[in-house]
């Protein structure tokens, strides 16, 4: 498929997608997550990638949602865009079978900072700062901000974040816990590329379980998640990747995993 909006591209077990649209701070147009959509399905049905990592062009990760680029289409409703793009595409970012990075350049606002916290492992530039927008124009949050910034920064900050609709500089973003590391501007691809190519090399199966088992564990109690574990740990232990393991623990060696 041609894309108009990203850019999409894979090397090595990693694909990487980029929001491309920079003169407008890659704000999401219905367009665009239209191509997001087919592409992490892309990622998910192809099974050729082992790692998914997400960033943008220019200077900014993600400004949210265009406010006018699709106004025609949905006038002051601003719910439908949600259920017909934006939850979709969080669900599918989710449920990936792959470990998902963000590598966060400048602004990640609105449903931008949704997106950008999703990752697995945020790596954010020292310039990058993330922004709950919504109060600055009557909306609320979206894109899972409710439900995610609360269990990653704690219920005051986020609703702080929220409230008062101010910047949180990625540096405070790493000291509240929201994010996995904060480097360099010129640091921030290479990093978040060599963190992703670690991974694509890692044993893919027990990656995409644990995402499964993380995200169920957040809404389970305790013995519900230890049943999950052990239902998890008999499909990982039946793996190629595990007998690797195993076997090059015993001869002393770096195992080489296959994804399987």
């Amino acid at each position: 498929m041609a894309y108009e909006h990203i850019i999409f591209e894979e090397t090595a077990g990693v694909a990487t997608i980029t929001l491309n649209r920079p003169a407008v701070m890659n704000a999401l147009s219905f367009g665009a997550l239209e191509e997001l959509i087919e592409a992490v399905d892309r990622v998910r049905d192809e099974g050729t990638a082992r790692a998914l990592l997400l960033t943008g062009a220019g200077r900014a990760f993600c400004s949210g949602a265009d406010l006018t680029a699709d106004a025609a289409r949905t006038g002051n409703d601003r719910g439908t865009g949600l259920e017909r793009y934006y939850n979709p595409l969080l669900e599918r970012l989710r449920r990936l079978p792959v470990p998902f990075i963000t590598a966060v350049n400048g602004a990640a606002a609105g449903g931008g900072c949704g997106f950008a916290l999703a990752g697995d492992i945020v790596i954010a530039a020292r310039s990058a700062y993330f922004l709950q927008p919504f109060s600055n124009i009557g909306l609320v949050p979206d894109v899972g901000s409710t439900w995610l910034l609360p269990r990653l920064a704690g219920r005051a900050r986020a609703m702080a974040m929220m409230l008062l609709g101010e910047r949180i500089p990625a540096q405070t973003a790493l000291d509240w816990g929201m994010i996995y590391q904060v480097v360099d501007d010129a640091a921030l691809m290479p990093t978040a590329r060599a963190l992703a190519a670690r991974l694509a090399a890692g044993p893919t199966v027990a990656y995409g379980l644990m995402r499964q088992g993380v995200s169920a564990a957040l809404e389970m109690p305790l013995s519900q998640t230890l049943a999950l574990e052990r239902s998890n740990q008999c499909v990982a232990g039946r793996t190629t990747d595990h007998a690797e393991g195993v076997a090059a623990f015993l001869e002393k060696r770096a195992p080489v995993f296959t994804g399987r």
